[in-house]
């Protein structure tokens, strides 16, 4: 309960602020034309101003009662222009009085037509965010004994979803995960992430290898190009005259095994960082003996150190949609992901971001402080990097940005598996 008041309490208070303004300007704006008629030579005669307030409280989006309250300002500011103006009392102003009626009856027919202008808004964007999150659809918390999060941030405006693509699925054969980023991005995208994951709904179920889901993905997007293309050529026709020439889309699919060895196949796009939470170090490598040769044999951790480490396995093959695969695309061996431990899966969008000064994101320093204090929390992190980008961004974003967050929250890994992993990178605090 205090965490919930304590957020209702700081969105509520940047809203009263421009509430008061909305009721406060229109009688301000009264007060400031009837001290200055009762003060200017006669003249001058300034009480048509009058008939602003109702529109500038109008201008100001205010509520109706709003738009009321001002041209009922207007209205009481005559008397003392009427009676204490410089002028003969019996010429009362007939005019100002009638002009401030029109403008507040022509206000409130205003008010009413954007109440309901931004009713349908309201509406239309509901339907359309509803439409998105069908598309890309929020990953489970847990699948198959591991925890899962994502979160994506898209370069155009109102818009949830963009050209980036994530889906997690359990199947008989591990938990298969896929990660991409369509050529472009925003909403001209959708229909190409569209086509790729549902093919990966469909095939991560389907095909007992992973190279056999990848061929499904490259089918799927040659045959939605094709179409694509068949369009563009039709004048008058939804997707006429855009380019699909140089259309193509960077994939990551993993396969995460029983065992928690991690299988991947690379199409372009950036490898995953491996990161360990401070006391995580879970147990991998052959057995030693415990201490004072009391027979207890103990395993080695990893450094119990937070640190982040950018894994390259190997060679990644083209982005899909641009050249053909090869015949026999054999998946490559990522790591071997102990309990405690995370994989981070993101797209370039989030190491490619500048701030104002053309400086990129520092994405590896972001996910080290993200795993400073204890466990790695998978909602945690994606919350924070998706914090720290926007601050670094200032909330603008050139491209797409999406982050995928896999622990291993599984008992044990057989020792045996245990082999070094190549290594891109390694951030490490102490």
């Amino acid at each position: 309960m205090i965490g919930t008041k304590a957020v209702g309490a700081t969105r509520s208070a940047p809203a009263r602020g421009p509430r008061l303004l909305v009721t406060v300007l229109p009688g301000l704006w009264v007060l400031a034309v009837l001290v200055l008629e009762l003060t200017v030579p006669p003249g001058l005669r300034l009480e048509p101003l009058l008939a602003a307030a109702p529109a500038l409280a109008l201008a100001l989006g205010g509520e109706c009662k709003r738009v009321l309250l001002g041209g009922a300002c207007a209205l009481l500011a005559l008397v003392p222009m009427a009676r204490f103006g410089p002028r003969d009392p019996s010429s009362a102003p007939l005019g100002t009085c009638c002009s401030i009626l029109i403008v507040l009856v022509a206000c409130g027919l205003a008010n009413r037509r954007k109440q309901r202008l931004v009713r349908e808004l309201h509406r239309t964007r509901s339907v359309a965010v509803a439409a998105q999150q069908t598309l890309l659809r929020p990953l489970p918390h847990r699948l198959d004994q591991l925890a899962l999060a994502g979160g994506q941030l898209s370069a155009s405006r109102d818009a949830v979803v963009g050209g980036d693509l994530y889906e997690a699925a359990a199947t008989p054969y591990g938990v298969r995960i896929v990660i991409g980023d369509v050529r472009g991005h925003g909403l001209a995208a959708l229909d190409t992430v569209a086509a790729v994951l549902g093919s990966f709904r469909e095939a991560a179920h389907d095909e007992a290898e992973l190279a056999a889901v990848l061929r499904r993905l490259e089918r799927t997007l040659r045959r939605h190009l094709r179409e694509r293309t068949a369009a563009s050529a039709v004048p008058g026709r939804p997707g006429a005259g855009h380019p699909v020439a140089e259309e193509f889309v960077t994939v990551l699919l993993l396969e995460v095994r029983p065992s928690g060895e991690v299988m991947a196949l690379n199409c372009g796009h950036p490898w995953p960082f491996l990161l360990v939470g401070q006391g995580l170090g879970s147990p991998v490598g052959p057995r030693r003996p415990g201490p004072r040769g009391t027979g207890r044999r103990v395993l080695p951790h990893r450094p119990s150190l937070p640190r982040v480490r950018q894994l390259a396995p190997g060679e990644s093959m083209p982005p899909l949609g641009l050249f053909p695969l090869p015949d026999l695309p054999a998946p490559t061996r990522c790591v071997l992901l102990l309990p405690g431990e995370a994989l981070v899966l993101y797209t370039d969008g989030a190491e490619d971001a500048r701030n104002a000064a053309g400086d990129f994101f520092p994405l590896a320093w972001a996910l080290t402080e993200a795993a400073r204090g204890g466990p790695v929390h998978p909602q945690a992190v994606v919350d924070r990097v998706r914090g720290a980008l926007l601050r670094h961004t200032g909330g603008r974003l050139g491209d797409d940005a999406a982050l995928l967050v896999l622990r291993n929250d599984r008992s044990r890994v057989p020792a045996q598996l245990s082999v070094p992993v190549p290594l891109a990178s390694d951030v490490q605090l102490s």
